[in-house]
């Protein structure tokens, strides 16, 4: 997963995994909130426009946390 910000535009994309240019379908969430599915139907990624004001007073500062770890779950199964 990579996290993107870009300060010019106040967008933030959450890309869960990359797709090839010109592949992913875009559907709209909300008025500042799109996802983007791959050709197979699956969340690939998480644009947020107007980040700043969408976030609120926590856009400064990012945690994630991922318990307990997706490679530790999927080596399980």
């Amino acid at each position: 997963m990579r996290v993107f910000y870009d300060a010019q535009v106040d967008a933030l994309y959450i890309e869960f995994r990359p797709l090839p240019p010109g592949k992913a379908e875009a559907r709209e969430i909300s008025e500042d909130v799109i996802a983007n599915y791959g050709p197979d139907g699956k969340l690939a990624g998480l644009e947020i426009l107007n980040a700043s004001s969408v976030l609120g007073d926590d856009a400064d500062k990012v945690v994630l946390e991922i318990f307990p770890s997706l490679r530790a779950k999927k080596e399980a199964v």
